[in-house]
């Protein structure tokens, strides 16, 4: 999932998180695919950021996934015989990677 502007939205776009108004209210469930109505609605309310599944927004000089990975890799390299955190790396690339695999 990625957080993004509301200007980056796009069609096809599915929500990760509900959006809601200024005092709280629901304007958009999760789990919505994005139209060009639902987008000029979120932008009509002045709603700055919404959460979508996937990645599909680059930003630039952000890491790809496989560096992100590589990067979690190396920092864990000097406790590969402690069991317990050898589960919490295994655990953290696992929602690195979920994170990103509908992008």
């Amino acid at each position: 999932m990625q957080q993004i502007l509301s200007l980056q939205a796009a069609e096809g776009m599915v929500l990760a998180k509900d959006v809601l108004t200024a005092d709280g209210r629901i304007l958009c469930g999760r789990g919505t695919t994005l139209t060009a109505t639902i987008i000029e609605r979120i932008r009509k309310m002045d709603v700055v950021y919404i959460t979508v599944e996937g990645h599909p927004v680059q930003v630039e000089g952000e890491k790809t996934l496989e560096q992100e990975l590589q990067d979690i890799e190396k920092r864990f390299s000097r406790v590969k015989h402690v069991p317990p955190l050898m589960y919490l790396k295994k655990r953290i690339m696992q929602r690195k990677a979920a994170g990103r695999k509908a992008s």
